[in-house]
């Protein structure tokens, strides 16, 4: 199959009627945003739990999520050099990111919910649509309000920048919509034709002439900028119109998603009357163009059950072959065109429904469950896959009142590092501990009475200590040597903390054994002292406690 570029006067062939594949979360929320990558490799969903999800473009699996919002994720754009992602959320916060989704900037917009955003042609500006009824244009690099634009008589619920052109068009739940020029922030004209909040507005993005809208009075309308006026009607929605996406390729082709989970496309050179309908003519081919009805419009192609509840995004592959949509369902769906001579996928559950598929044949309900079921398990593989968490390396042995740094010989391989983990000191790595330096030398010191020196190296290297000598009497030390400060009389060893001593260490006699501190339990695993808790009381003889206290009584 060719790709849409390749068949430019054949936009029939590119309407996704065939659905490809279903993904969703782990831990479900409504998507609010589907947005592909620059490249199309991936496609990014943001939800109303705030977070940002990444499915394969090729294989449509789970990749990764992140927590990118503390509130509801309302909007997100990528600039037109492919270099940056803004999106907004519910507390009027607009954050910048990288495309390997860094985050390094966050600003506080607006007070209210941002419903909408869009960049500059040149990516220098951005501006905003809220709840507050105001749009307002920032400086992108500097993160600064540079205009704020009011008209509006309500919320603002869409907003859009001109591919090519200074010009912006928003949308309100006043029913107005309006063309802006972002350099003075005046309202250039106000397009009348809707009777309810307006949904969504978007410019073409191929050549720039015309403008479409749609609103909750279940029509979309198309503007040509040339003439200011409305060119096409778009009807056949039974429910409000909550969406719309130009084709990235096609002029002609636009895409709709309904509040009852309906997507249609419309072809804007064929009106597709229904049977008993009449044909409306087109105002370029009327003599009076200025002054001519809208040429009403009806789907090439509709899929009345794409998904079960209201459709909030739509957005096109780069290449024009795949269609993403996101859904109050909880559910990301991939459509596609159907290949050469396939008709099934027109009989299918999405097209007329899950009991007339069932009655078909054309679908099963419990192998559908039953896929649903092992795609949710796949799905779940995939995230706890792309979510393990990272193991912490094994406590090792520590030198005594260093703590984090590891007796010689115990050097590890965590991984990250060349050799392994490099926390050790100097000539300390892999070698076992110096030879004690000589003390004869020490000015005032003769030499230890009675003490064989294999047997005082043994004791070091052994981790324990010689017992103290008298200070002041023994022979050979000198008589004006200062004894150390006296410890205090109530001084209890056993409640040193954890990890002061080295393993096996042996206080000199006289000295209490350190033990276990009370509360917990203390046990070294490799050299390291883990603190584990008691077990808590199950909740069945917690209940049975407090029944035998008469405060609950057995269900009878």
């Amino acid at each position: 199959m060719l790709p849409p570029a390749a068949r430019l006067d054949r936009p029939a062939d590119t309407i996704p009627a065939r659905h490809l594949h279903s993904s969703l979360n782990k831990i479900k929320h409504p998507i609010n945003i589907v947005r592909w990558t620059p490249e199309g490799r991936r496609l990014l969903t943001g939800s109303s739990s705030g977070e940002f999800t990444l499915w394969n473009g090729m294989g449509f699996n789970f990749e990764t999520i992140m927590q990118a919002h503390d509130s509801a994720v309302r909007a997100a754009s990528y600039s037109h050099g492919d270099d940056w992602l803004v999106s907004a959320d519910q507390d009027g916060v607009v954050k910048y990111w990288q495309p390997n989704f860094n985050n390094v900037k966050a600003i506080q917009a607006h007070n209210d919910p941002i419903r909408d955003l869009a960049f500059s042609p040149t990516d220098s500006k951005f501006v905003t649509a809220s709840d507050d009824a105001t749009l307002k244009i920032f400086d992108f690099s500097a993160g600064i309000e540079e205009s704020m634009l009011t008209g509006h008589n309500w919320d603002a619920k869409s907003v859009d920048w001109h591919p090519t052109k200074g010009l912006l068009v928003s949308g309100s739940k006043d029913h107005q919509v309006k063309l802006w020029d972002p350099r003075t922030g005046r309202c250039l004209t106000t397009l009348h034709g809707h009777k309810n909040t307006i949904s969504k507005t978007s410019f073409e993005p191929v050549r720039g002439q015309l403008l479409a809208t749609c609103a909750r009075d279940q029509t979309a309308r198309v503007f040509d900028l040339r003439m200011m006026r409305d060119i096409c009607l778009l009807r056949g929605h039974e429910k409000d119109i909550s969406t719309l996406a130009w084709h990235p390729v096609h002029v002609s082709l636009l895409s709709t998603g309904g509040a009852d989970g309906s997507l249609y496309h419309y072809l804007l050179d064929e009106p597709n009357p229904p049977p008993g309908t009449a044909l409306t003519l087109a105002p370029y081919d009327s003599p009076d163009p200025s002054n001519a009805p809208a040429q009403t419009i009806y789907p090439a192609h509709r899929i009345q059950y794409a998904h079960d509840f209201a459709i909030w995004s739509l957005d096109w592959h780069p290449l024009g072959h795949i269609l993403a949509s996101g859904s109050n369902d909880r559910v990301t769906r991939f459509w596609t065109r159907a290949r050469p001579g396939e008709s099934e996928c027109f009989n299918d559950r999405y097209h007329i429904g899950e009991a007339a598929a069932e009655a078909q044949g054309t679908w099963d309900r419990k192998g559908g469950r039953r896929m649903m079921r092992e795609e949710e398990e796949q799905e779940m593989e995939d995230e706890a896959e792309g979510l393990e968490d990272q193991k912490m390396p094994a406590k090792q042995p520590v030198l005594p009142g260093i703590p984090g740094l590891p007796m010689p010989g115990n050097t590890f391989h965590d991984g990250t590092s060349v050799g392994g983990a490099q926390s050790h000191i100097p000539g300390m790595g892999n070698v076992g501990l110096p030879p004690p330096p000589p003390l004869n030398g020490l000015p005032g010191f003769t030499g230890l009475p009675a003490m064989d020196p294999s047997k005082f190296a043994a004791m070091f290297a052994g981790g324990s200590l010689p017992p103290p000598l008298p200070m002041g009497t023994s022979a050979g030390m000198n008589q004006n040597f200062p004894p150390p400060p006296p410890l205090p009389a109530n001084f209890d060893f056993s409640k040193m903390p954890p990890g002061l001593f080295p393993p096996n260490f042996q206080l000199p006699p006289g000295f209490p054994q350190p033990s276990n501190a009370t509360g917990g339990e203390l046990a070294g695993n490799g050299g390291g002292s883990v603190r584990r808790r008691g077990p808590l009381p199950s909740q069945q003889e917690s209940l049975m406690e407090e029944q035998r206290r008469g405060k609950y009584r057995s269900a009878r």
